[in-house]
């Protein structure tokens, strides 16, 4: 039986380094917005029965618009995002902690919506890592890099990606600790780091889940689109 989830997506970004007017997970890829890409595949994932966008107050009515054609009979929590990422996340915490607390759901899965590419097999074992072992984040293998005096730097360097996946109370908790000491974490599990006993595991990931960030990165995503068909 699959765990209980709920699925966090972080939309309460902009466009700035796009270039875009707009939020950025508003942007259509091959057709469909970046944000709905990450709706639909997330709706793929068995025992994910709680899904919260986090949006910007002035993007509610068109994320709405964005999304509702992919969202069947299924409910959507719209939560007005914080000042960045950390207060974003903290907003969609507060809002599921009574199902949290009333053991409604195992396992919270937390995805940059910008990230359209991430697939439903990666969903399903980040939140199986986490469900089994505490917590689990997607890392891509990176090259070995040089710096300029020449020396090569250490082996095993990893880029870490979302979702990110963790058991809902230890991830509750950690959030509610950071909060009384005014911590802001870079990501969601740096916080399970510094205020939790929780393991963070890797789950091997690869660069094709790839975060818009940049105008060449829309067409580089309907590129891998067009393979994966």
């Amino acid at each position: 039986m699959s765990p209980r989830a709920a699925a966090v997506l972080l939309a309460a970004g902009n466009g700035t380094r796009v270039g875009a007017e707009l939020n950025k997970v508003l942007l259509p890829v091959a057709g469909i917005p970046i944000l709905a890409r990450s709706v639909r595949t997330v709706l793929e994932v068995s025992g994910v029965h709680r899904l919260v966008l986090v949006v910007r107050p002035e993007d509610r009515d068109a994320v709405g618009e964005a999304v509702s054609p992919h969202l069947g009979a299924h409910d959507l929590w719209l939560v007005d995002g914080g000042a960045h990422r950390h207060a974003s996340e903290w907003q969609a915490l507060r809002t599921l902690a009574p199902d949290i607390e009333g053991d409604e759901i195992d396992v919270v899965a937390i995805h940059d919506a910008a990230r359209p590419l991430a697939s439903e097999s990666l969903w399903r074992s980040v939140i199986d890592t986490a469900a089994e072992l505490g917590a689990a984040i997607p890392v891509q293998q990176m090259p070995q890099l040089s710096h300029r005096n020449g020396s090569v730097a250490a082996h095993g360097l990893v880029g870490v990606q979302t979702p990110q996946a963790f058991r809902a109370r230890d991830l509750l908790a950690a959030h509610r600790r950071a909060a009384e000491k005014g911590y802001v974490g870079t990501d969601t599990a740096s916080v399970l780091e510094r205020y939790s006993d929780v393991t963070v595991y890797g789950v091997p990931s690869t660069a094709a889940n790839l975060k818009v960030t940049f105008p060449e990165d829309v067409v580089l995503a309907e590129s891998l689109l067009s393979r994966l068909r």
